[in-house]
């Protein structure tokens, strides 16, 4: 028997990475995926592939960072389709700059894409499912929103917020029947990792290519978390069989970014 089946699920940054593999995981155990993005045209290639391959999916375009947009949206969603089960805020945005570079606007603009892109979702999840008490929302922090590394200050701040907005929702509404869980993965290669890998080579005195390897190198399975590896943990989440789960924060560590002595020190040639 499929996990979610019938379930309405809204995913936001659902048009790519572990966004698009969330939608796809879900639609396959039976769920009914909104597909939102910013990019109109990845939510709609994302929903375009649910639906050639069974499964049941319709694309939304807004903005996570305008609440009326977001509410405005959750509100046609459910004309559309039926009352939210579950939410998923999984839009973000991530930079690497030292943190002197960092600029005010960069660091707004990290924290209105993820940590109030989640708190307006959460919220507008939340309007519609307290009257029915019953709801699932994850939110997606990372590995570092539970240890802080270097040229990261905005993303880890961010990500540290989410956990905390996730554990007091869990607290607040757990007597209404609404679940609210973060999932913390490790370095993902998805499309947002691919435009940050030249950066994050540059500022650790890597080679682009000594990126990956070195990053396995530090796994004790030896492979990096996949985009499905962290989708089968939200089926596992947004599904009856965790119906006793919330607040917690699942966290897959890949590495240890900086550290060691001298990571940041240059490399020999």
């Amino acid at each position: 028997m499929m996990r979610l089946e019938g379930k309405i699920a809204v995913v936001t940054g659902g048009g790519r990475g572990i966004g698009a593999e969330i939608c796809t995981e879900f639609a396959r155990e039976g769920a009914i995926v909104t597909v939102t993005d910013l990019d109109d045209m990845s939510a709609k290639r994302t929903a375009r592939e649910i639906s050639g391959s069974g499964g049941k999916a319709d694309s939304w375009s807004f903005d996570v960072t305008d609440g009326k947009v977001v509410d405005d949206t959750a509100g046609e969603i459910e004309e559309r389709l039926g009352s939210i089960d579950i939410w998923v805020n999984n839009a973000g945005i991530s930079k690497v700059v030292p943190f002197l570079d960092c600029s005010e606007e960069l660091w707004d603009l990290t924290m209105r894409v993820n940590l109030k892109g989640a708190f307006l979702g959460c919220r507008a999840a939340i309007k519609r499912m307290l009257p029915r008490k019953r709801g699932v929302i994850l939110n997606m922090s990372s590995q570092s929103g539970k240890t802080g590394s270097s040229n990261y200050q905005a993303y880890c701040a961010s990500k540290f917020g989410i956990i905390g907005l996730t554990q007091s929702l869990a607290v607040e509404f757990a007597g209404h029947g609404i679940r609210v869980n973060t999932l913390c993965p490790g370095v993902v290669f998805t499309p947002l990792w691919d435009e940050q890998l030249a950066d994050y080579a540059e500022k650790r005195n890597m080679k682009p290519e000594e990126v990956k390897p070195y990053l396995e190198s530090r796994i004790p399975m030896g492979r990096l978390c996949t985009p499905g590896d962290v989708a089968k943990a939200a089926v596992f989440l947004a599904g009856d069989d965790a119906s006793y789960i919330t607040g917690q924060c699942f966290r897959r560590r890949n590495h240890v970014l900086d550290n060691r002595p001298g990571i940041n020190r240059k490399r020999k040639e």
